[in-house]
């Protein structure tokens, strides 16, 4: 199942640009972009914190640039259908990828249809946050240190729930489990909702979710969280201790991010525009007081600093893939 929405409304007079017109450098042409409407996917359900940041920033974007920005959800795969949506789209300047799952899904499918490093282009940090270890109330767990007795003390009696395989929910639970020393079962859905909705329902044992999903929840008493995946603790929630404050080693911090990602032969000029447009955005007052109530954090990062953290990313979910024993696909 797919969902769109439209950001802004469309544009007057629009001049459709067609793919393969445009060399790779031309000034003109970014002057000229965007001439019609953009398509942003997110290879997540509505209301995954990929999803809501995208959305965030990208209604800002459209503000700038007096354009029609469409969010269009395309979860599957672990993210690899939306993902190679984009990455097999024709190169015209008007179609992007917000997630930040690329580099587990990578490391976890061992035949993707697209290539990870090749066939797209990072072009920016959306932003951050740490991961929330959540639980039902009903469990009566009031530490971590309380969940991993329990999972120590029947392996592989208790269940947590993901995004979906190969999503950072998926990896971020794994860190966990690796981190502890402890087994469970995954149960994963096909988006953030579903598997938030089976903790509180109690038919799952725990989460390891972004902020986003998860926070309003939190603070009413549906779930409870026991430890942030981060160095510190998260200013959303202060009370909340960090893992490694609940004595897991520093490689039990996995935070969530999200990013921006574009075809490989998109224009280079349309590329830049792009990354200031949003490096823009995510200075704007708006912006910043919605990540402020999200718990979500910028990443200062411009497009060189950006794509190395990716390929960082990479290279450790497929070292995290060896250490927790992630049966690949």
């Amino acid at each position: 199942m797919k969902a769109q929405n439209r950001v802004r409304r469309p544009m007057s007079n629009a001049v459709f640009l067609i793919a393969g017109v445009l060399p790779a450098f031309n000034p003109a042409a970014a002057q000229e972009w965007p001439a019609r409407n953009m398509m942003v996917v997110v290879p997540l359900g509505a209301g995954s914190a990929s999803d809501v940041i995208a959305r965030v920033v990208m209604d800002q974007v459209a503000k700038q640039l007096g354009a029609t920005i469409i969010i269009e959800n395309r979860p599957g795969a672990g993210g690899t259908i939306g993902a190679n949506m984009v990455a097999k789209s024709a190169p015209d300047s008007y179609t992007a990828l917000a997630y930040g799952g690329l580099a587990s899904a990578n490391a976890l499918y061992k035949k993707l249809p697209y290539d990870t490093l090749n066939d797209l282009v990072p072009v920016i940090a959306l932003g951050q946050q740490p991961l929330v270890v959540v639980t039902p109330p009903s469990r009566g767990w009031k530490t971590l240190g309380d969940l991993i007795a329990a999972a120590k003390q029947k392996p592989g009696a208790l269940n947590y729930s993901s995004a979906g395989v190969g999503s950072a929910t998926h990896f971020g639970a794994e860190r966990l489990r690796a981190s502890a020393g402890f087994e469970a079962q995954h149960i994963p859905f096909k988006g953030a909702a579903e598997a938030v909705a089976e903790v509180i329902a109690g038919r799952i044992d725990f989460s390891v979710q972004p902020f986003a999903t998860t926070l309003s929840l939190l603070r009413d008493g549906q779930l409870v969280g026991l430890a942030v995946s981060a160095g510190r603790r998260a200013s959303v929630m202060p009370q909340v201790p960090t893992t490694i404050e609940a004595g897991l080693p520093a490689n039990s911090v996995y935070p969530f991010y999200s990013g921006l990602f574009v075809p490989a032969k998109m224009p280079r000029d349309v590329v830049d525009k792009l990354h200031r447009e949003i490096a823009t955005a995510l200075r704007a007052p708006a912006v910043r007081a919605q990540f402020a109530l999200l718990g979500v954090e910028p990443m200062a990062m411009n497009q060189e600093q950006f794509a190395k953290f990716f390929r960082d990313d990479v290279a450790a979910n497929l070292e995290l893939v060896k250490i927790a024993k992630i049966p690949t696909q």
